[in-house]
């Protein structure tokens, strides 16, 4: 794992996330996908940015009214009833705002917006009625819950929550597990496939190496459950061809690893938003803002150039001293002028949705092992022209927000990130086709 593909992973906190050279993957010919992964008692959920929303009948019904791949067997009031309680459990922190596309949740007190932010949600009140910007979602505790401390903003969120303020199987899940007398952890284990039962016609348990032995053993369930994140659950089933099964189990249809999809990002706009010279943000919020889907939410906001929608996260907070790493200057002089604060910055980058495509898939790839000789997987995966028509409008739309609002010096960026890392600082970065300068100053609000 590199560091500039995932911005958390660092000096404190590398141990988070695999060594590439043991877990190996490659890529199609003309295609880049990065595969971040975390094997640690765990998992992401360590390192996970904490942005919660709800899908919305919107999103259920969008297959089939648009005849793209298959409909969804549930709808929204299917799984509201389950949305509460994880919400409850976990401890999401929110606003409700009564939006038809993004249904509210069980909200903790949400998190306060910055001066600017505040500006902006205004100014969009005052010159859209078809947007608006609300704090982010976050599983993030801003009050005590189930025992855990509220969050005190140090910002340092990716090295792991020792005050348990955010969500985590750590903080919350294995603990509560534990609390039932009925719970075993087998850390070191590396599951090779699921062991298919063909009297039963079920799956029966799993065979896992051990990450430092080496040896193998086979572990039995009633119910067995695939929890190791798309890609990875995708890679077991794969590699649990049966004869009933050739082509990896539960694939009679020939659809599994198919339609991989991901957010794109890469387009936004950031600007200089003047004045609030007196003021400065409250710690390290570890949360942005969420400017909610407004494209083809209903026939006044329908596209022709695109399907489906977006949505910003961002933020604003003011420059410190860290600005000087992209100023020139030297001496005295130079170090006064970063003693004081610089100015307030806005950033807006999308978070844009792609559709299912057969062609975007990952198939095993024999011929290459990983440390523990499981057969590793081929990504093939990338955009397609509704991606990239969205793409430019997230960049133009981003643009006209923060004009509206009074922004000043606003740089508008472009461009597709690679499919696979949702590596923003808490989802609230840019990756766009302007400098590193420019993406060092995006990951600056939230944690």
């Amino acid at each position: 794992m590199q560091r500039e593909v995932h911005y958390a992973c660092d000096e404190y906190s590398h141990k988070f996330f695999v060594n590439d050279k043991e877990n190996p993957y490659t890529n199609a010919a003309g295609t880049k996908f990065s595969w971040i992964r975390g094997r640690q008692v765990g998992g992401k959920s360590i390192t996970w940015g904490r942005q919660s929303y709800r899908w919305s009948d919107l999103d259920f019904e969008a297959n089939l009214k648009e005849g793209v791949a298959i409909d969804w067997p549930i709808r929204y009031a299917d799984i509201a009833p389950w949305y509460d309680y994880v919400e409850e459990f976990a401890g999401i922190s929110g606003q409700a705002e009564g939006l038809p596309q993004l249904p509210d949740g069980k909200f903790l007190p949400p998190m306060e917006l910055t001066c600017v932010e505040q500006d902006v949600r205004a100014s969009l009140a005052k010159h859209f009625d078809d947007r608006i910007l609300t704090i982010g979602r976050s599983a993030v505790l801003t009050r005590v819950h189930k025992g855990r401390a509220a969050c005190h903003y140090c910002g340092i969120c990716h090295r792991g929550c020792i005050t348990q303020s955010y969500f985590s199987s750590l903080n919350s899940t294995l603990p509560a597990a534990a609390k039932t007398g009925k719970l075993t952890i087998r850390p070191y284990s590396v599951v090779h496939s699921v062991i298919y039962d063909s009297a039963k016609k079920r799956a029966s348990g799993v065979r896992v190496i051990d990450a430092q032995t080496k040896e193998t053993t086979e572990y039995k369930g009633r119910i067995i459950f695939l929890c190791a994140s798309t890609l990875e659950s995708t890679r077991l089933m794969l590699n649990s061809a049966t004869s009933e099964f050739p082509n990896g189990l539960g694939n009679g249809s020939g659809e599994l690893g198919h339609n991989l999809m991901d957010h794109h990002m890469g387009s936004g706009a950031a600007c200089v938003m003047p004045g609030h010279e007196d003021k400065m943000p409250f710690g390290n919020r570890p949360n942005g803002i969420y400017v909610p889907r407004f494209r083809n939410t209903n026939d006044k906001t329908k596209q022709k150039e695109f399907a489906r929608g977006y949505g910003y996260q961002g933020g604003g907070s003011r420059e410190g001293w860290g600005r000087g790493s992209f100023m020139s200057g030297f001496g005295v002089e130079f170090k006064n002028v970063l003693k004081m604060p610089g100015p307030w910055r806005m950033t807006l980058a999308g978070f844009g949705e792609c559709l299912p495509y057969h062609s975007n898939y990952v198939e095993v790839n024999k011929d290459k092992v990983d440390a523990w000789g499981i057969p590793t997987l081929t990504i093939n995966c990338k955009w397609e022209e509704n991606e990239k028509k969205m793409s430019r409008d997230i960049a133009v739309q981003a643009a006209e927000i923060l004009a509206a609002s009074g922004a000043k010096e606003i740089g508008v960026f472009f461009g597709y990130d690679v499919t696979g890392p949702r590596n923003s600082r808490n989802g609230h970065g840019a990756h766009g086709t302007r400098s590193e300068n420019f993406r060092a100053e995006c990951a600056q609000p939230g944690t």
